[in-house]
């Protein structure tokens, strides 16, 4: 192989592969901010015994709805106080407001930021398409626990508030349309629905 070609089968590689980076990239970014809780994102924690303290913090709940999505959707608590390592239990509710079923999917954060690391949830709705149909509302649970090893860290003795955040937008993955597909083959056979 001459020379030329060596670097033309180069370039092609290195073209390839900046493509999957970025293909590979959100999905990566998520999982990042994930277990890290960069960017505000909070960590996912799984059930079972922790220490619970007596410092409280309030948790506020906080919706907001792509403009382009026709739904409604808000918390059915504004905020609660929690003690820090206690698990709680809060929902969120969603209406579709147009004629047509629609598939919503959420994003979340805190605020501020750097309590991300402290602020664990254990069940969600955010990242989980959410079929409605026209006029219908769900109540969508999160349960969630501010971790008590906060108390332990000085930097975070001026906490007394903490914003959890939701974004829901319309769903445009192949899954969605699958949801939606399928709901246009049993209506348009008079089966099911």
């Amino acid at each position: 192989m001459d020379k030329n070609a060596r670097i033309a089968w180069t370039l092609v590689a290195v073209v390839g592969g900046m493509l999957g980076l970025a293909y590979a990239a959100v999905p990566l970014y998520e999982a990042f901010c994930k277990a890290t809780g960069f960017g505000g994102t909070p960590l996912v924690a799984q059930e079972g015994e922790r220490p619970v303290i007596g410092r409280t913090v309030t948790v506020r709940f906080d919706s907001n709805v792509d403009p382009n999505l026709a739904w409604r959707f808000e918390p059915v608590q504004r905020e609660i106080k929690v003690k820090l390592g206690e698990e709680r239990l809060v929902f969120f509710r969603a209406t579709n407001v147009s004629q047509r079923p629609i598939v919503g999917t959420a994003t979340y954060n805190v605020t501020p930021e750097r309590t991300a690391g402290w602020f664990n949830k254990i069940q969600c709705f955010c990242f989980t398409e959410q079929l409605l149909q026209p006029g219908q509302s769900v109540d969508m649970p999160v349960v969630f626990f501010v971790d008590a090893d906060m108390d332990k860290d000085r930097r975070y003795d001026d906490i007394r508030t903490i914003t959890l955040s939701y974004t829901f937008y319309e769903a445009k993955t192949e899954r969605a349309k699958t949801l939606l597909g399928g709901l246009s083959a049993n209506n348009g056979t008079g089966k099911g629905g």
